[in-house]
């Protein structure tokens, strides 16, 4: 028997219950869990926005961290959470495709982290092909994967302003490396940004903020979009776009393949243990208050991650 946090139904809260834990399965093992993730999709799963034909009753969770016959590892990917039980909880059995060794120097609850957010902030830099001479705008930089790409493209040598809303939060992004920070909605943003004259974006906004990023790059510049937590509309100018040879890319991390997710995530965990990338936890919650954990995901209350305790 393992304490578990399971979704009996949407949009009502979870709930931690003993759960027995099976042999595992042809194909799986069972990992001893540690520490668990906690991501927006995770609360979109939750209100069945995210498969929504998943099984139900369910444990949630699409990624944790923990042992594995004594090894430090990673789990994450292959449906957990959303088409099979996931990893909030003190053991799962997982397909063996979902566990990543931990390199030395990487500890376990920045790696429980690292699923997402870490591998978002990589993959969107490498996707727009960050170089040290870049420029780098990061929209939404206070948050989980904001923070984190905020410290990678530091590292990188490039020169990082952060955008937040929120002036409380500031001093969280230049704790991660960034040269500046902006406060400012989407409406102010192009002429807050026009002594950085940025050649990249990363952008998890979207709505007004990706028009408005747009008009404020470089010529030759790149604009990632990963994500539309303002809103998933925008009206864009065109002309810009061509005149300016400007590159609109989408990173779609739930479409990456197998063999993609564990390339990615054996860079990105490199770069953590390296100390090349930083993954700031806000706080980090027992188990049994995991419906808290949603309730601060929906208040923005946090800058930067919050892990679940799983021992």
């Amino acid at each position: 028997m393992v304490k578990a946090a399971r979704l009996h139904d949407h949009d009502r809260p979870l709930v931690v219950e003993d759960v027995h834990l099976p042999t595992p399965g042809s194909g799986e093992v069972r990992v001893d869990l540690a520490f668990g993730g906690v991501n927006p999709v995770d609360s979109y799963v939750a209100r069945g926005r995210v498969a929504a034909d998943g099984p139900m009753p369910r444990i949630l969770g699409g990624e944790a961290s923990g042992h594995l016959n004594g090894r430090p590892v990673l789990v994450t990917g292959a449906g957990l959470g959303s088409t099979r039980d996931g990893v909030w909880a003190g053991a799962a059995n997982v397909p063996e495709a979902a566990v990543v060794p931990l390199p030395d120097g990487a500890g376990l609850r920045e790696a429980a982290a690292m699923g997402v957010a870490g591998l978002t902030a990589w993959q969107t830099l490498q996707l727009a092909d960050v170089q040290a001479m870049d420029r780098v705008l990061v929209l939404g930089a206070s948050g989980g994967v904001g923070l984190t790409t905020v410290s990678l493209a530091a590292a990188m040598g490039a020169t990082v302003w952060g955008q937040t809303g929120s002036p409380g939060k500031a001093e969280a992004i230049r704790r991660q490396g960034a040269d500046q920070v902006v406060v400012t909605d989407a409406a102010g943003l192009a002429d807050a940004v026009v002594a950085l004259s940025p050649t990249v974006v990363i952008d998890g906004l979207g709505a007004g903020f990706t028009s408005a990023a747009l008009s404020a790059l470089e010529p030759h510049g790149r604009l990632v979009l990963f994500g539309t937590s303002a809103g998933s509309t925008s009206t864009v100018e065109l002309q810009p776009l061509y005149r300016k040879a400007l590159r609109v890319l989408g990173y779609g991390g739930l479409i990456l393949s197998d063999a993609e997710r564990l390339a990615g995530l054996r860079e990105a965990l490199t770069a953590l243990a390296e100390g090349r990338m930083r993954i700031p936890i806000d706080r980090t919650i027992p188990l049994q208050r995991v419906n808290d954990a949603f309730r601060l995901l929906t208040d923005r209350a946090v800058s930067g991650n919050i892990v679940l305790d799983l021992h």
